[in-house]
């Protein structure tokens, strides 16, 4: 019966700035693994691989994200499937998982019946334990139903923290009251309440925290951040190794400051764009029916004792060599930038192409970047390495104006 809380200089392909993502699709879920107090991850279905100095994980667990039970519109009408597929990979795992952590938006609607079908899939999980946080999807109207199924033996309105040798996990909620924008909200008494759950621990001790909402900022004008998630950190940088697990932008991305590594996973339901990419978050709808399960992510990271960089190597469920990301796209149509802001990361370019049929010509406001004229179907494209704001327009028609953002 399982227990749930119802209750490239190193050339490891490491971004020199300690800051790495990959775009990731529909997920299966995040095995981790502590060795020596320090995490280290892989996707479900590789083979384990030993640390560096050899010694295989003392403990591995699974994360699992944003299932979304209830969900039945494009990419994904039958989101309980892929569900199912990331708990028949968990029990594919040569060796069970000591527990199974499950990071919020169980459900798409709150709705009793899809909080039954989680249960039901869960059920046939080969785990003894299952740990919940609830995403924004399951608390729309109160937090009565998920608590009462997921969170009996919880403080305030659903956090807790538990021991597993010699690591202390805290599950935190940052859900509730969200600010205009979206932002995520831990709140003074759940702020409170951390500061005196790791007040007695050693600064030796192991620390992983998991929340819905990343804890940091990710994308704040989509809401992908927590408002006070930065007090919640500060408490916890004396500790010398802690990892932070949040899901709700369905798309791994990484992030190392100093002792303290951030994930995010993957979903189970659908993917949403990189940030700024778009214009605003959601599913994305024109993924090709018969391409879905070729873009089911699989992220191997590698934590290596000594240093602070993560190791990422990307693979997709079928075991095909995932597919590039396409360069953001800037569409020239109606005498109009489409989207008017786009936000890259140093090293990622940007592609201009025209549909109106009329030339046009993309130049910087600093004369940094200057196209030739492009006529219809024309593109150009340019490559942004340093972070900055890069206002540009049309010099054709210098009423039309945009925006790059590097950061």
């Amino acid at each position: 019966m399982k227990k749930q809380i119802s209750d490239n200089h190193n050339q490891d392909g490491i971004d020199r700035r300690g800051f790495l993502e990959c775009m990731a699709w529909v997920g299966t879920g995040i095995v981790y693994g502590f060795s020596g107090g320090i995490l280290r991850s892989q996707i479900i279905g590789q083979a384990a691989q030993p640390n560096s100095g050899g010694q295989s994980a003392d403990f591995t667990f699974v994360q699992i994200s944003d299932s979304h039970i209830g969900f039945n519109r494009e990419p994904n009408k039958d989101v309980t499937a892929t569900f199912q597929e990331a708990v028949a990979r968990i029990n594919a795992m040569p060796q069970a998982p000591d527990f199974i952590i499950h990071t919020g938006d169980l459900s798409h609607l709150s709705k009793p019946a899809e909080f039954d079908t989680v249960d039901q899939v869960l059920k046939g999980a080969r785990t003894d334990e299952i740990f919940y946080v609830p995403g924004e999807h399951d608390v729309l109207t109160d937090t009565k139903d998920f608590l009462e199924r997921y969170g009996k033996k919880t403080k305030g309105d659903g956090w807790y923290s538990f021991d597993h040798k010699g690591v202390h996990f805290i599950g935190l909620v940052n859900v509730l009251n969200l600010k205009s924008g979206g932002m995520g909200l831990l709140g003074t008494e759940q702020l409170e309440w951390l500061k005196k759950d790791v007040a007695n621990l050693p600064s030796s001790t192991p620390i992983a925290v998991f929340a819905h909402i990343p804890l940091w900022a990710v994308y704040p004008d989509w809401g992908w951040g927590t408002d006070d998630g930065a007090q919640a950190i500060s408490l916890l940088k004396r500790f010398g190794s802690v990892s932070v697990l949040n899901g709700h932008i369905h798309q791994i991305m990484q992030k190392v400051e100093g002792n303290v590594s951030f994930h995010t996973a993957l979903a189970t339901a659908f993917p949403q764009p990189r940030p700024g990419t778009a214009s605003g978050p959601g599913p994305i709808k024109n993924v090709p029916p018969d391409k879905l399960r070729s873009m089911l992510g699989y992220t191997t990271v590698n934590y290596i004792q000594g240093k602070h960089e993560l190791a990422i190597i990307d693979s997709t469920l079928d075991r095909t060599p995932p597919d590039k990301m396409a360069d953001p796209e800037v569409k020239i149509d109606n005498f109009t930038f489409t989207p008017k802001v786009v936000t890259v990361h140093p090293g990622e370019a940007v592609t201009w192409i025209n549909k109106d049929d009329v030339p046009h010509k993309v130049v910087s406001v600093d004369k940094r970047f200057v196209s030739s004229v492009l006529d219809t179907d024309q593109k150009y494209s340019f490559t942004f390495k340093e972070p900055g704001k890069y206002d540009y327009f049309c010099s054709i028609h210098p009423r039309m104006t945009g925006t790059v953002i590097v950061k």
